[in-house]
């Protein structure tokens, strides 16, 4: 039984894990299994790649899959013509018609156009006078009749034209959005006029007539993502709720509809194989090569195309319309490369190097060129060029037209024996070689050294590359605002989500929310202020991770007591990590600085300038319930050992390590909690001894 009459059965789409680029569909279907166990398993999407079709059998019924294989086919469709005679989706015809229209409203408005300036071209013109003639009087109401004319009619026009712009634009606006709506239409449709259907040709084995369940998995381009979330709080709590949301856009050419959705951060593309280390053994005994699955052709194969060959060439067939002189070569289908020449099963040995000797005929083709007389027979290997004693451009491997004779050996001389012939390794075919499923038998048409043999067929789809290119183009997509791509903020380490609900992604290459979880964080609000750069305090919630799931970065919208606050940037939060939120100023806290440097000299013999730096900070809070507050300042940091810096306040470093804030050299930090209405003063302050041979020339600066 052929592909053509295996047993159809229908899938649907169960659930889909996207990655950074690209995605794997999981696809179901139910059958009883045929006596013979050939199934084909439709509604496969065009852009799938088919080095990634796995199929397997759901549950413990013993059937199991021992072949899967991809196949594409085409056929007409019957298509409704529209008002217009057009055929199509209703969205092409749609843009076809307002095209029309549009070209239409620009005729009639470049038509009044021409016709305004027409109209405006109109002026009175004086016969040509002789030179005996005396001067004529011009009949001014004749004049002033032209002008009113004149201006009456450009008035009409000049109505109409701002009607007829009016129509233009308008429908220059209508095709506009009908195309955008064309662009952004799901394509998960097939063209006007062809319906190309990729199904799944699967080889089943097992007890006959069982109800079972297939599972396909297969890899698609054409989908993306990246995260954003929602933040809820309420102030005065300590923890809050975080929806993890993901905006996702897929162009695979088909609709995601009820699908189990799950998110990746790794690369679909990035190779998981792990590499093969062969052995080397040291001895005289040595394990026996691999079998390489190449044997010889049989003899006389090219016997049995020498009467195709003797009745002259075919006929020429007329070249197709817009193909190029000596275009797509015979027994090649139009949007196929014609397959290399390389060495199929059951094909003659690849050629030897061309830096080697050619090797001696072996087998039947020795025999029959006179066994070991051809081997004395043959000349010697020239030399190649660049070699001494070598011609410039002499080709490696020319032989002569007839074998020298052999030159008499001297008497009592002995004829060394021949060389025996290197041992020919047979060679080493590659997996599309050795796939027999999809090698395809050369016809008589082929080249000589091709008729007969099995080669693998040329895998190039012209079709599926434009599938595969179109899907593609949705990685191009702009990100939403803060949006950050999930392979830059996953760092080294990869995650995986997976969406609570079923949800819908059309395959319109657009953005789309998908809801994927609730992930409970620690909040609190603290203030954040830096007096010695500005005196504003700034709001902040500090996130802490407890979960053992990473956040990425992206968009977060705050929500603060039911009130929406602000989207606001999230960094990325590993698992126990802390990361802060700015909110932005807060009216409700103020704070001033004031400094106060004085200069002194200090040492046995005054050699030493002491800078005594002083700083005063006063907090105010005017919010109804109390406030934490970091104030941050900064000490300057010593390049030199002999400058020495003392610290004169209840300050304190912040902590550095991993997952902490990152500060800059000499921050130091107060925590201040401040009661409602409260206010609070901070002092602190440093000094700086300089010895004299460390001054600066000229003086320092005590800015």
């Amino acid at each position: 039984m052929t592909a053509e009459t295996a047993q159809r059965w229908g899938s649907t789409l169960d659930a889909v894990v996207v990655y950074a680029r690209g995605a794997v569909c999981h696809r179901l279907a139910r059958g009883s299994v045929p006596p013979d166990g050939r199934v084909r398993v439709t509604g496969l999407p065009r852009s799938l790649d088919p080095g990634s079709l796995r199929a397997r059998v759901l549950g413990t019924s013993g059937v199991r899959v021992t072949e899967a294989r991809v196949e594409a086919a085409a056929e007409p469709l019957a298509t409704t013509a529209g008002a217009d005679g057009t055929a199509g989706a209703p969205d092409a015809r749609e843009v076809q018609r307002l095209r029309d229209v549009c070209e239409a409203a620009r005729s009639r408005r470049d038509r009044q156009q021409v016709l305004i300036a027409e109209i405006s071209g109109l002026h009175p013109v004086p016969p040509n006078r002789k030179r005996d003639d005396p001067h004529r009087r011009t009949p001014v109401d004749a004049w002033l009749a032209l002008a009113d004319f004149v201006d009456e009619r450009l008035t009409v026009l000049h109505t109409r034209l701002v009607e007829l712009e009016e129509e233009l634009r308008q429908a220059e606006h209508e095709l506009s959005v009908a195309a955008d709506r064309l662009a952004r239409a799901s394509t998960d449709a097939p063209p006007a006029h062809v319906d190309t259907t990729v199904s799944a040709l699967l080889t089943l084995t097992g007890t006959g007539g069982a109800e079972v369940e297939v599972e396909l998995e297969y890899g698609v381009p054409g989908a993306v993502w990246v995260p954003a979330y929602r933040l809820t709080h309420r102030q005065g709590d300590d923890s809050g709720r975080l929806v993890l949301r993901a905006s996702v856009a897929q162009r695979t050419g088909e609709d995601w509809t009820g699908v189990r959705v799950a998110l990746a951060t790794a690369d679909l593309e990035r190779r998981t194989d792990l590499p093969r280390l062969r052995s080397l053994r040291i001895g005289r005994r040595q394990a026996a090569p691999a079998p390489s699955g190449w044997r010889e052709p049989p003899a006389g194969l090219a016997d049995l195309f020498t009467g195709y060959a003797s009745a002259g060439p075919r006929p020429t067939r007329p070249a197709a319309p817009g193909a190029a002189a000596g275009g797509v070569p015979e027994g090649v289908a139009y949007g196929q490369v014609p397959p290399p020449p390389s060495v199929g099963y059951g094909g003659p040995p690849p050629p030897p190097p061309s830096y080697g000797a050619p090797p001696p005929p072996t087998g039947a083709a020795r025999e029959a060129s006179g066994g070991e007389a051809a081997d004395l027979a043959r000349p010697a290997t020239p030399r190649g060029p660049g070699r001494p004693g070598s011609a410039p451009g002499a080709a490696p491997f020319a032989r002569a037209a007839a074998p020298a004779p052999l030159a008499p050996a001297p008497p009592g001389s002995a004829v060394p024996p021949p060389s025996p012939p290197p041992a020919a390794c047979p060679p080493r075919p590659s997996g599309a070689e050795l796939d027999y499923g999809s090698l395809v038998l050369s016809g008589p048409d082929e080249q000589a050294g091709r008729r007969g043999r099995l080669f693998p067929a040329s895998s190039f789809d012209a079709v599926a590359a434009e599938y595969r290119r179109r899907a593609e183009a949705v990685s191009a997509l702009p990100l939403p605002g803060h949006a950050v791509r999930p392979r830059e903020s996953a760092g080294s380490f990869d995650h995986r989500f997976d969406a609570a609900a079923r949800a819908d992604v059309p395959s319109d290459g657009t953005w789309h929310t998908v809801t994927v979880a609730e992930i409970p964080v620690g909040l609190r609000t603290e203030y954040l202020c830096v007096p010695s750069v500005e005196e504003t305090v700034y709001a902040t919630l500090v996130l802490s991770n407890a979960t053992d799931q990473a956040l990425l970065a992206g968009p977060v919208e705050v929500t603060v007591d039911d009130d929406f606050l602000l989207t606001a940037a999230l960094p990325t939060l590993a698992p126990g990590g802390v990361r802060r939120v700015g909110l932005g100023p807060a009216e409700g806290i103020r704070v001033t600085r004031r400094t106060n440097l004085r200069e002194s000299t200090a040492g046995l013999r005054n050699h030493i300038t002491v800078l005594d730096h002083r700083v005063h900070v006063e907090l105010a809070n005017r919010l109804a319930r109390p406030a934490t507050v970091e104030v941050h300042e900064r000490v300057p940091v010593a390049s030199e050992a002999d400058v020495r810096i003392e610290e004169r306040s209840d300050w304190t470093a912040p902590v550095e390590g991993a997952g902490a804030e990152r500060h800059a050299p000499g921050t130091r930090v107060w925590r201040v909690e401040l009661p409602a209405g409260g206010t609070v003063a901070l002092d602190g302050g440093y000094e700086i001894r300089i010895p004299a041979g460390k001054a600066l020339v000229g003086g320092n600066r005590r800015s």
